[in-house]
This record gives structure tokens, C-alpha cells and sequence, in this order.
């Protein structure tokens, strides 16, 4: 007679551990990395670098000075450094790289309890405290060029976002702002963060892990068709002040937020109805903020707006009892 063992469920066992579901994650975001150091080279790699080893330093030593157990082989604080690295400059100094690995680490994990506590994503806590310290350097975004190129002095321009920004408040039009050809966007020959230089790279690894079950398709199809939808109306009504839905969509961080940022465990709604509400919710406060706000991207702030709601979300979708 074979061995009976008693336990509390769950009673079904799976090889899919937190190590191996934050593995897949980097694994996804590979492509946009490559992507990344591809066209602004050696500072690339110094940037992800530097954002993943003093995430995982920061975790460990704020494990052991606080006398937890040491949890960095979980890579959570690897996938965290990634994510901010996605989130950065590729010219950013990395003195500042690594204070936006503390912020990121401490403030947006380890004071609340650690992993699985969180209200906030980690790495978009520290892009926004980078941002509002170190407006200048989070703003500089070096011109992309061949990995292969011969090394000169970086050239910083802005992104399509920030030129549409000043082209509608200098000339009430966006026919002043310079012409951009959508492949470049789309493939990864424009300024911008590490993360926003490729929305091919970026939505294939947001494919993978929507096939291999790793996030739920509602966040990013919410979160993108929302964009799609209130850009698309606004473009509708005045061409001329309002950039089209394709624009919107493969311009800034938005496939990077809306794959990867939005759909978070932790700080996400548990919910079908729930994720499908967040990512609407995700895309309105973006569409606003880029179009009426002061800054030329709104997908971090949207998304951390969103993370607060998340448990009022989850409690008015919260399905009924059976048989009630």
C-alpha cells in the first residue's frame, strides 16, 4: 500500500516556481535589450549592467542588515534591475543608476514586506523619482546608431513624443514637428529609453509569455486598445492638433508598459473583468497625460495611478459566492 500524505492545498503541484516565472520574463525582455545595446552601444550595457547587479546588491544587503532570509536567487531584484534598465537613458550616469536601484529595491519593495507586498511596481517607482530628482539626465536621449559604428561623441535629440509636445505647444499643429517614418518606431531607429526604441522586439517577447500562460492577454490588449480607441476619436476630430493611433501606439513606452509594467503580479488586478478595467484605466490616464499634460509620456504615471486603485478594483469584481 503506497504512502498517504495529508496537506493543505494546493494539492496540484507545478515545476512554474517564482525563479522560473521571473526567468521567462527576462527572458522576453532579451529582445528589446538587444535591441537597445544594438544602437546605443558600449553605455547600453553599462546602463543594464550596473541596474541589475546594485538591484541585487541593494536586495541583499537590505536583507541581511534587516536579519530576513536572503531571497536574490529568486530574481526578482534581477528582473527589477532589467525593468529599470528598460526604463533609462542608455547616457544616464551610473551613480544615478544605481541610487534608482535603492530607490526601487527599498522604497518600492522591501518597506512594504517584500516580494508579493508591493502596491506600487518597483522599477516604475524609481523611473518617476529619477525623473522628477534628475529632470535633465532623464530627459537627454542619445541619437541611435550601430552598435558597429565608429565611437564618437554621443548626439542627444528628442523623442517623437517630445517633439510632438513642442511642436503643438509652439505652433498649435503637428505638421511642425519633423516627419517621422513609422518603421522607425517599430523597429527601433529612434531616441528614447532602452525600452522604447523597438515595439517589434517588445511585442514579441509580450507574445511569448501571453502563449507560455505567463501574463493574462487582457492587460495589454485593454491597456492598447484604449490607446487605439481615445487617440483614434481625438485624431478623428482634428488631425491637424491630434497624432494618429499608430503614432501613439509604437511611439514611447507603451508596448514596454502594457507587456511587461502593467501586467505585474502583484501590483495588478486578480480579476478578468478587474485587468480589463485596469487597462482601460491605463490607457486613459496615458491618452490624457500625452495629449493635456505637461509631460510627453504618461505611461509610468498611468500605470502607478492604476496600481493604487488595484484593490478597489479587485472588490467591486469580485465574483460571487457560488449559489449565492
Amino acid at each position: 500500500m503506497k504512502d498517504i500524505f495529508v496537506s493543505s492545498s494546493p494539492h496540484i503541484r507545478s515545476p512554474e516556481d517564482i525563479p522560473w516565472i521571473m526567468r521567462q520574463v527576462m527572458y522576453a525582455l532579451m529582445p528589446g535589450a538587444f535591441i537597445g545595446v544594438y544602437f546605443f552601444g558600449m553605455p547600453a550595457i553599462k546602463v543594464i549592467a550596473v541596474s541589475i547587479a546594485s538591484c541585487v546588491a541593494v536586495e541583499a544587503l537590505w536583507q541581511r542588515v534587516s536579519r530576513q532570509r536572503i531571497t536574490v536567487n529568486d530574481w526578482s531584484a534581477a528582473l527589477t534591475g532589467l525593468l529599470l534598465a528598460m526604463n533609462l537613458p542608455s547616457g544616464l550616469p551610473w551613480w544615478m543608476v544605481v541610487i534608482g536601484s535603492a530607490v526601487a529595491i527599498i522604497f518600492g519593495k522591501q518597506v512594504y514586506g517584500g516580494l508579493g507586498n508591493n502596491p506600487f511596481n518597483p522599477a516604475l517607482v524609481a523611473r518617476i523619482f529619477l525623473l522628477i530628482s534628475f529632470p535633465v539626465a532623464m530627459t537627454t536621449w542619445p541619437k541611435p546608431r550601430s552598435f558597429f559604428a565608429e565611437q564618437t561623441d554621443a548626439v542627444t535629440g528628442a523623442t517623437p513624443l517630445g517633439a510632438l509636445k513642442t511642436a503643438v505647444f509652439e505652433h498649435q499643429s503637428i505638421a511642425a514637428a519633423p516627419h517621422l517614418n513609422l518603421m522607425d518606431p517599430f523597429l527601433g531607429n529612434i531616441g528614447g529609453s532602452l525600452g522604447e526604441i523597438s515595439a517589434l522586439a517588445l511585442i514579441l517577447g509580450g507574445l511569448y509569455l501571453i502563449l507560455r500562460k505567463i501574463i493574462a492577454w487582457q492587460i495589454p490588449v485593454s491597456y492598447l486598445g484604449s490607446v487605439a480607441v481615445f487617440t483614434g476619436i481625438l485624431w478623428k476630430i482634428n488631425p491637424q492638433l491630434y497624432a494618429s493611433p499608430a503614432f501613439h501606439l509604437l511611439t514611447g513606452g507603451l508596448m514596454l508598459g502594457a507587456f511587461f509594467m502593467a501586467t505585474d503580479y502583484v501590483t495588478s488586478p486578480i480579476t478578468n473583468p478587474g485587468r480589463i478595467a485596469f487597462g482601460i484605466g491605463c490607457g486613459l490616464i496615458t491618452v490624457i497625460i500625452r495629449t493635456w499634460g505637461g509631460y510627453p509620456e504618461g505611461v509610468a504615471f498611468s500605470i502607478l495611478i492604476m496600481n493604487a486603485l488595484v484593490p478597489l478594483i479587485n472588490r467591486a469584481t469580485r465574483p460571487r459566492k457560488f449559489g449565492a
